[in-house]
């Protein structure tokens, strides 16, 4: 999970060296390998974790081979994520917003990201920018919650969506020019306790693309 804007940015960036903690008691380990198997990138392939956050899903595409990107736009998020996993050769920090990802056209394989589009401002502008960055055949596989109304999740971990309607999700992801688009909830729930005692249990969906070939021939 990436820090996004404004008073999130702050709210990440104080909580970066407890999140793993954190983390654990929102969603477990069968999120990241759901959507390790969805984007299908044999060992040796390059991907990007955008809003890594402190590695939850970079641990797992390292774990599976692969060459990772990790980006995050906290630099305290990016140090914790270092702290944990370490100097692995197949691993690179780049610190970066969402909506101006610091890859070039084409660069990567795949691209992940978790629990990151509630708290950005445009989704679909950041779901472009992650079509962007795909090779063509790559594959674009997000991880997010399902349309809920705790209202709390704004104020306590300055969430600016309320989760996502499967469908408006795969329209926004067709308008990036992403083909072969599937959203579906993956079985998972997101969970979390406000500060007042109020319990959510959130649908997560997985939302998965892949990237046309744009060379025309």
């Amino acid at each position: 999970m990436s820090a996004p804007q404004d008073g999130a940015a702050e709210y990440f960036d104080r909580v970066a060296r407890d999140w793993d903690g954190m983390r654990q008691g929102f969603f477990g380990p069968a999120v990241r390998e759901r959507a390790l198997a969805a984007a299908g990138v044999p060992p040796g392939g390059l991907v990007a974790d955008l809003g890594a956050g402190s590695g939850f899903v970079t641990e797992a595409l390292l774990a599976a081979g692969l060459r990772v990107i990790a980006i995050d736009r906290s630099e305290r998020m990016l140090e914790a994520l270092r702290e944990r996993l370490g100097r692995p050769d197949r691993l690179e920090l780049r610190a970066g917003d969402a909506d101006a990802m610091p890859l070039a056209d084409a660069e990567a394989d795949a691209v992940f990201a978790n629990m990151l589009l509630h708290h950005v401002e445009r989704p679909p502008a950041v779901l472009a920018e992650m079509a962007r960055v795909l090779r063509a055949g790559g594959r674009l596989a997000v991880t997010d919650m399902e349309s809920h109304r705790h209202e709390w999740l704004r104020r306590e971990h300055h969430d600016r969506w309320l989760g996502f309607d499967p469908e408006e999700l795969a329209r926004w992801m067709e308008d990036a020019g992403l083909v072969d688009v599937a959203v579906a909830p993956i079985g998972e729930r997101c969970t979390a306790r406000s500060c007042g005692g109020a319990d959510a249990s959130v649908s997560i969906l997985l939302a998965t693309g892949t990237a046309p070939d744009r060379s025309g021939a």
